[in-house]
């Protein structure tokens, strides 16, 4: 007997992605069926031979492929052992609809940067907390797509803006606490979503999610050096909880944030 199906998916708090579903399937076969979402799976073992639109394709290690809403597939493992995927379900509206014949014709897109960031994605996708990286993450991959999928329509590079660089630290500053979306950044400053995340990265060598977890850990630092407890700053410094402060701590200076604290008393 096969060992059973392992799958975890979940809704993140990421405005544009409907669904997350990681999963380890040994002798699962997807039957025809559709979603009204695209579908972006990278195969992280294994090999997926579907048909898209009565049209054979494989998925494997190395590949990312964008299936487009609507459009009739299947699904079943390639090689003895099964698959194991990771999926971003994205709206509908994510993506130019104009896009799914690019799909249909291409579906697999082997592309190392790209499957990279996907797989960063997930990575940022799983950390409850942390939504500012996954929709910058989600940006840059959507971008990636479109380049991809209709190269002769991609959006031009648009030159670094070190002036727009400059408002959006000024707003991350202002709103370390509270936090900002990256689309409420966009709004307010007039920016395009990955214009903003390229140019801040190009002027300050640090993605905006990053720059804001660090303004984050300071502010944690000086009042667990004033005797506060972790559980406490976690949420006036504007992380989700505790776990997610430790996460970013440790990441940072090497300890959590209960051994820092401990080390300043002794």
């Amino acid at each position: 007997m096969a060992p059973a199906a392992q799958v975890r998916a979940w809704r993140p708090p990421v405005e544009g992605v409907a669904e997350v579903l990681h999963a380890r399937f040994h002798d699962h076969a997807y039957p025809l069926h559709t979603h009204d979402t695209w579908t972006l799976l990278i195969v992280d073992d294994g090999v997926v031979t579907y048909d898209l639109d009565r049209h054979p394709h494989g998925a494997l290690d190395g590949v990312v492929t964008l299936l487009p809403p609507h459009v009739p597939h299947d699904g079943r493992a390639a090689v003895a052992g099964g698959f194991r995927k990771r999926v971003v379900y994205l709206e509908e509206d994510q993506l130019d609809l104009g896009l799914v014949g690019a799909a249909v014709d291409h579906p697999g897109l082997r592309d190392p940067e790209l499957r990279a960031a996907v797989a960063a994605l997930h990575t940022s996708l799983a950390a409850r907390g942390d939504e500012l990286e996954s929709e910058s993450r989600l940006a840059m991959v959507r971008d990636g797509l479109v380049r991809r999928l209709r190269p002769a329509a991609a959006p031009p590079v648009v030159p670094s803006d070190p002036a727009l660089a400059g408002r959006l630290r000024e707003l991350l500053d202002a709103r370390v606490v509270d936090g900002v979306s990256l689309d409420q950044a966009a709004a307010e400053l007039g920016a395009a979503p990955t214009h903003l995340v390229r140019s801040f990265g190009q002027a300050y060598g640090i993605a905006p999610h990053r720059y804001l977890t660090g303004r984050r850990v300071d502010r944690a630092r000086r009042l667990l050096l004033d005797g506060r407890r972790p559980a406490e700053v976690a949420a006036e410094v504007g992380f989700y909880d505790q776990a997610h402060l430790s996460r970013h701590f440790r990441r940072t200076l090497g300890v959590t944030p209960g051994a820092f604290a401990n080390g300043a008393r002794g």
